[in-house]
Formats: C-alpha cells, structure tokens, sequence
C-alpha cells in the first residue's frame, strides 16, 4: 500500500516539475479537438405524420377491397424513397441549385436517401422524418430544408396515391380499347367466315348450328331419356307388384253392404202394403226411390263376390295408369331422339371433311365471341372502379402533424462534445509529461532511487531557494494558473458560442 502510494506521489510530482508541457499539449489537443468539433455539421431533423382512411362501402362494393388499398398504400410507401422520387425532392428544394451533372444528382440522391425516413407507426398512420446535415449551408438553412423535405415527400405521397391510380387506370383502360379493337376484327372475320360456309353447306347447318354441334346435343339428350326411362319402368314395376299384392275387395260385416240395405228397404215396403198404404202414399214413394237408389250398388257387389271394393286397390290403379302413361311418352321421345341421331350421323358421314371443317369454324367463332364478352365486361367494371377512385377518392388522406420546424440540431451533442475534447486534452498533457519522465533518468523518491540501484540511500537534501529564484517561481506560476484558467475561458466561450448559434436558428 506505501508502494502505491509512494508511486502516486512520483507520478504526481512527475507531471507537476513538467507542468509546462502538460499545458501545452492539452492546448493543442484542445485546440485541434475543438477545431474538428466546429467542422461537423448540425444536423436538423422535421417529423410529420399522415393518416390513411381505407373504409369505404362504395369501393368495397365494385371490388375495391381494403386489402387491395393497403397493398397500395404500402407500394407507395416503399417506392416513396425510390431514386425517381427523392430525385424530384432534390430538384423541389435548394439541394437541386449547385446540381450540374448527373454525377452530381446520383451523389445528392443517394446521401438524400440516408437522410429520410419513412416509417408505418400503425395500420393507417405512417411517420416521415427528414435529415439535413449540409456542411454547404447554414443552420437555418439546414433547418429549413430539413421542413422543405418533409414537406415535399407528403406533397409527392399525395399525388402518388390520389393521381398515380388514376394514371394507371387510363393505361389500363387504353390497353383494353386496344384488344378490344382486336377481338372485334377477328370476330368479324370469324362470322364472315362462318356465313359464308353456311351459305355454300346448307345441308351442314340449320339456324347457325353445325350437324356435329347438334348430333352430340342429341346424343345428349338420347342419354337423359334413356335414363329416365329406365328409371319410369323401374317405378311402373314397382307398383305392378303392389298391385298385385292388394286385393279388389275387402269383406264387409254382416248386414252391412247395399245387397242388406236393399233387402231391409224391400221388406219396409212390403210391410207398408200390408198395413193398406196406397202407392200414392209419401212413405211408400221414399221407399220405392230408395229401393231404386240401392239396386246399382248392390248388383255390384254382387259381381265383386259380395264384398266392398279396397279404395287402396283404386288408388294404385290410378298410379299405375299414370306411371304407365309416362313410359309410353319416355319411349316415344327416345324413338325420336334415336331417329335424328340417325339421320345426323348419316349427313356427317356423306362428307366428314365439311362437318370437320364446320365444326372448326364455329368453335373458334365460340371462343372469340367468348373473348370479346369478357373483355368488354371488364371493360365496364374498370371504368366503374376508375370512377369510383377518381371521383370519391376511396382513400381518405389527411396530415395529423405537419412537418416540425427544426430548433435546435438533433446531432451532434456539441457541448458533450467540447467537454470531451477538453477532458481529453487535460488527461492527455499530464500523460505525455509523465511519459516524457518515464524516458528521462529522474527519480522523484529515494525509495525509488533504493528500488532501482538496489543502494541503501542514507538521505537526501532539499532545495533551497533564494528569495529571487521564489519570486521568479511565484510569477511563473501564475502565468502556468493564467494560461490554464485561459483554456477553461476559450472552452467557456465555445460553448456560450454554441447555445447563441441555437438561438439564432429558433
């Protein structure tokens, strides 16, 4: 511990018997530090944020989702530092005034692009943040262009978003016209063509059809009549064997039926004979009607074997009768349908050469017209979203903070830096003197003298000074505590400096 103490005290004494050059080399690493600090540039920095609206029930209603609009949005927000953009930036603002060759713009477009900032802080709101460092300029100037910046990019993330998509759409629209033209000149050549073969085949087409169209058509339909036949024969079986599992009559009770009610009625009126009622009598003429009434009926029961007729049975034979009906118009369909595919397939075998061709020619007529209405349909619908987009300007655009006016530099620290420098420099000239007495053969102590000659010391004289020699040291140190405070005085001026400079740029 004596040790460290003892060097503590050399090392001290070292840079204090040197103090001079201590001084001065903190002086002119002072000197040179500051200087460097002056010579960097204040950077100026101007925030703005933007907001996006993208609910829109029209836009969502012609296919303009909100999906489709942040994609949009986030394709500007990416292409808005691309080269061509911040070159217009740079050609907007006093960055474009010294710009002469396109090497001079491709060097100001790239240190522009370090400058600028576009960041998605959420969904819909997006932040801008412009940089402005020009050692060319002043701070105001920096500070104003910083804002100019900013400004410039909102103006050209407007037009981007409401004029870029209105561009686009008329090229769109443009290109479209264009095939459209096209596809009508080849669907017209196509019907030409098509008309002209009708015209020299007659027997090939029949209301603008061709035999091959018409025989698979009938073909078709031959299946679909084949199946539903085979389905009505399977069902007409069915109730055939329910039929057959039903019986015509069921037995009633006894008494019961028209053959008893006949019979009661009969002797009824034989009863009011006997009790001597003329047949002119009202009771006699009700018995007489019914007994006329019942005989239909019960001769037919009669003929059923005397039982009463199963209503079941009757409704099955109603079914049967219909189901029956349906097999025979099945058959007759099919009969005809079997006919024109007969009489088709013997037209296209007399020339399969002329059905080849016809069928040739109205297939590509089919796919150009298929064509031409598809374009025109998107045709309609891209003027409609191009409407939509132009006139309601779906995306609603807003500026929620315009860009700041810059007040006081962003970077760099100055005043850390100038205490910095002076730090450095201080530390700087008490290590250069007491590297300098490391070189120089000078011992401080005798315990260090002891230590390095391995001698005992057996003491040591100290200094006298006369009374000249202790004024001499005495103005000598006062010029040493002048020139120190003197370098604390320039590092306070640099800094009263720098703060007057900020208050002239606010």
């Amino acid at each position: 511990m004596n040790n460290l103490y003892e060097e503590l005290l050399s090392a001290v004494h070292s840079v204090w018997t040197r103090r001079w050059i201590a001084l001065g080399l903190a002086w002119a690493i002072c000197l040179l530090g500051w200087l460097v600090v002056a010579l960097i540039p204040n950077s100026y920095e101007s925030q703005a944020r933007i907001f996006i609206q993208l609910d829109d029930a029209l836009a969502e209603q012609v296919g303009i989702g909100v999906a489709d609009k942040k994609r949009d949005i986030e394709r500007i927000r990416q292409t808005l530092t691309s080269a061509v953009n911040l070159e217009k930036v740079v050609r907007a603002t006093r960055l474009g005034d010294t710009i002469e060759s396109p090497k001079q713009m491709e060097s100001a477009v790239l240190t522009l692009a370090n400058n600028v900032k576009v960041v998605s802080q959420q969904d819909n709101l997006f932040e801008i943040t412009a940089t402005a460092n020009y050692s060319s300029f002043s701070d105001a100037e920096n500070a104003k262009l910083a804002q100019d910046v900013a400004q410039k990019l909102i103006d050209i993330f407007r037009e981007e978003n409401l004029s870029g998509d209105r561009g686009e759409m008329v090229e769109t629209l443009e290109f479209v016209n264009q095939q459209l033209k096209q596809r009508e000149k080849q669907l017209e050549v196509a019907e030409q063509k098509r008309t002209a073969f009708e015209a020299a085949h007659p027997e090939l087409a029949q209301g603008g059809t061709a035999v091959i169209q018409r025989l698979e058509t009938s073909r078709a339909a031959l299946r679909d009549v084949e199946a539903d036949l085979a389905a009505a024969q399977s069902a007409l079986a069915a109730i055939d064997g329910q039929i057959a599992g039903t019986p015509r009559t069921i037995a009633g009770p006894s008494g019961s039926g028209a053959q008893a009610s006949l019979a009661k009625a009969q002797a009824d009126l034989a009863s009011m004979k006997a009790r001597g009622l003329t047949d002119s009598h009202p009771d006699v003429i009700a018995a007489r009607n019914q007994i006329a009434a019942l005989k239909g009926p019960a001769a037919q029961e009669a003929a059923n074997g005397g039982g009463t007729v199963n209503p079941a049975y009757s409704s099955l034979q109603s079914i049967r009768a219909e189901r029956a009906a349906n097999v025979q118009a099945l058959q007759s369909r099919r009969a005809a349908l079997q006919s024109d595919v007969s009489s088709l397939m013997a037209s296209a075998i007399q020339d399969p050469e002329l059905s080849a061709q016809a069928q040739r020619i109205n297939r590509d007529y089919d796919v150009l017209r298929k064509q031409y209405d598809k374009l025109l349909q998107d045709r309609e619908e891209l003027k409609l979203r191009g409407e939509v987009k132009t006139e309601r300007e779906a995306v609603k655009f807003e500026v929620v903070d315009p860009p700041t006016t810059p007040r006081s530099p962003v970077a760099p620290n100055r005043p850390l830096l100038l205490f910095g420098v002076l730090v450095v420099g201080i530390c700087g000239g008490c290590a250069g003197a007491f590297a300098l007495s490391r070189v120089r053969s000078v011992f401080s102590t005798t315990a260090g003298l002891e230590r390095a000659t391995g001698l005992p010391v057996l003491g040591a004289i100290s200094q006298n000074l006369t009374d000249t020699a202790r004024a001499l040291r005495r103005k000598r140190l006062k010029y040493f505590y002048g020139a120190s405070a003197a370098l604390g005085g320039l590092f306070v001026v640099l800094l009263t400096v720098e703060f007057v400079q900020r208050g002239m740029v606010a």
